[in-house]
């Protein structure tokens, strides 16, 4: 089973990824945040550095395509192709409200005849295998059961299921049944998505689904970057936590304003990293910090001073471990 990082946009972009690459050994893949192509056919200059493999090799990336018009997947899908990329993600999963209102995202789960027809035309001329990433439905799981006849039909290369809607956003358990079902009735290679935050969250997944294709973790690495390789070799290098930490921070200065764009950035990682401090009061005096020259030392000094819990405390976000039978 491969173990990949999840995409979240604004967040995991190509210095993230890069970074942690050569600090934390054991990702078989990272995923690209989802690019929606432009009107005029073109990628934006950000988009192009985005699709760029640099160190990381295309067979090490994985795009995602973010719309609702076949002809504009079609020609994104193409583009990334003559970039040497071999496999591109239809992303069906993103729950946020403006993606949703523009029907793209999990907003083509809406209507499942819709889907098949869109399915069915990018499948019809695809110029490279197309994978597909979802949720179970978008307001209710008993959606999943008319979705899953519509998936059967085309040669989805492997379909990520992250078993929540897309009301749900986050919050509360996962539909382990709905995964259970997909299981039973698709041809096709599944990979599992959602509420994976320890690796024994990860052997549970595994022992339960022997013959999945693997697990795609994202706040999990958020919190704890070095969860897939703990998941491989079974330990925690702190000194790797600090050097992501402080390559990250040199990577984005090269480029960003401190207090306009990279105490930002560190704010939103430190949401997640600051649930492996024992007390969340830490993240508070963090929070609080308005300029870059005040919290990086602070930072940095919890980074290399402070106990860690064993594993992130993700209660503190409201969320709460999936649950796979035995």
């Amino acid at each position: 089973m491969t173990l990949d990082y999840a995409p979240l946009e604004g967040v995991t972009g190509r210095d993230l990824r890069e970074v942690h690459a050569a600090c934390f050994p054991g990702v078989d893949r990272y995923w690209l945040p989802f690019l929606t192509p432009a009107s005029n056919r073109q990628f934006t200059p950000r988009q192009r550095r985005e699709l760029e493999p640099g160190p990381l090799c295309c067979d090490r990336l994985v795009p995602q395509i973010l719309t609702r018009d076949p002809a504009d997947f079609l020609w994104a899908a193409a583009a990334i192709g003559e970039l040497g990329y071999r496999e591109v993600n239809l992303n069906l999963g993103c729950p946020s409200g403006t993606v949703v209102s523009k029907g793209k995202g999990a907003g083509l789960l809406r209507a499942p005849d819709a889907l098949d027809r869109f399915l069915e035309e990018i499948f019809a001329a695809a110029p490279l295998p197309i994978s597909v990433k979802t949720r179970i439905g978008l307001e209710d799981a008993g959606e999943w059961e008319a979705l899953l006849p519509v998936f059967a039909r085309y040669p989805i290369r492997e379909l990520t299921v992250h078993p929540r809607t897309r009301r749900a956003l986050y919050r509360g358990d996962v539909h382990v049944d709905a995964f259970l079902r997909a299981a039973a009735v698709l041809p096709f290679p599944l990979r599992y998505n959602g509420n994976l935050f320890t690796p024994a969250d990860v052997q549970s997944l595994q022992l339960a689904f022997p013959k999945l294709s693997g697990a795609m973790l994202g706040r999990g690495m958020l919190a704890d970057p070095s969860l897939i390789t703990r998941c491989k070799e079974g330990v925690r290098d702190r000194a790797a936590l600090v050097r992501f930490h402080e390559e990250l921070a040199a990577r984005y200065l090269a480029s960003m304003h401190p207090d306009g764009a990279v105490l930002p950035k560190f704010k939103e990682l430190w949401l997640y990293l600051s649930l492996l401090l024992p007390d969340e009061r830490l993240w508070k005096r963090l929070r609080k910090c308005a300029r870059w020259a005040e919290f990086y030392p602070l930072a940095r000094d919890l980074l290399n001073n402070e106990e860690f819990l064993d594993e992130a405390d993700f209660s503190r976000l409201d969320q709460h471990d999936a649950s796979f039978p035995p």
